[in-house]
């Protein structure tokens, strides 16, 4: 595979990349998920990660989030070195992913699913507990505001109280999402937001989307939806055996010859 080919309309400030990593390379025995891949995701965009199955998109997406560690290679977020550092670290520095089959927890109700997120609560120590009550009540009461806020925007404000497994495909991929910014991310890894997903509902979590970007979050996508990337994206990576195949905007990549190979063969 030849190296990283530069595309029309590609709109990176590399100056401006929030999420580096850097000739990162993972290996599963003598499988070789990631090959010397290095990509850059800038700060309030939205990046695509596109390719055929076994492309190391997941394995970039589980590097990127610290699910897996690198083999070899950089990890750069805001400028720090980040190799090594857990997913709840990656998350309380505002970089959080979501997953490609929702995991909220179906004993709880919908509500419950987004105040269980809510990082560092007093009522979690025993001294908080005990001494701190007004403190406690003060920060739950917001808790519920802000998680009430966020279901109303998605539309969900009237399934607060239902349980969480009664939602569709859809509503859990919106209640995931919606999880996640109770924790005020800066950087977004989102893997198959449109998977099992109809038509309608995918275009409600894209409208979701580009209104949270116009809020500053940035988001990176790892999705198989190639109109909801042409809709979402300012740029776009291909990736093909585990190395980055092309970068640009979606129009250009779309067209590339290599990336039409790379997805339909060389007979196409």
């Amino acid at each position: 595979m030849s190296p990283i080919k530069k595309l029309e309309g590609q709109t990176q400030d590399a100056g401006s990349a929030l999420l580096t990593v850097e000739s990162v390379a993972l290996s599963f025995g003598g499988f070789r998920a990631l090959d010397g891949a290095s990509l850059s995701f800038p700060s309030g965009q939205i990046t695509g990660i596109v390719g055929p199955n076994g492309a190391g998109k997941s394995s970039l997406l589980n590097v990127l989030a610290g699910t897996l560690a690198a083999d070899s290679g950089e990890v750069l977020y805001d400028g720090q070195r980040i190799n090594g550092w857990a997913m709840h670290r990656r998350a309380q520095q505002g970089l959080i992913r979501t997953f490609q089959l929702a995991r909220e927890l179906s004993s709880l109700t919908v509500l419950e699913n987004l105040l269980l997120a809510v990082p560092d609560q007093t009522g979690e120590s025993i001294l908080g507990a005990l001494f701190r009550r007004a403190s406690v009540r003060r920060m739950e009461a917001a808790s519920i505001r802000q998680a009430s806020a966020l279901l109303r925007r998605v539309g969900l404000e009237s399934l607060a109280d239902a349980p969480a497994d009664a939602l569709s495909g859809g509503q859990k991929k919106l209640l995931e999402l919606c999880r996640v910014l109770m924790l005020r991310p800066r950087m977004v890894l989102l893997d198959e937001p449109a998977a099992g997903v109809n038509p309608v509902r995918v275009a409600e979590i894209s409208h979701f989307i580009l209104q949270l970007k116009a809020e500053g979050v940035s988001f990176v996508i790892v999705e198989h939806n190639m109109e909801m990337i042409a809709t979402l994206c300012d740029s776009v990576y291909v990736m093909a055996e585990g190395k980055v195949l092309a970068h640009g905007s979606y129009r250009a990549v779309s067209t590339d010859p290599r990336v039409i190979e790379a997805y339909l063969g060389s007979e196409a």
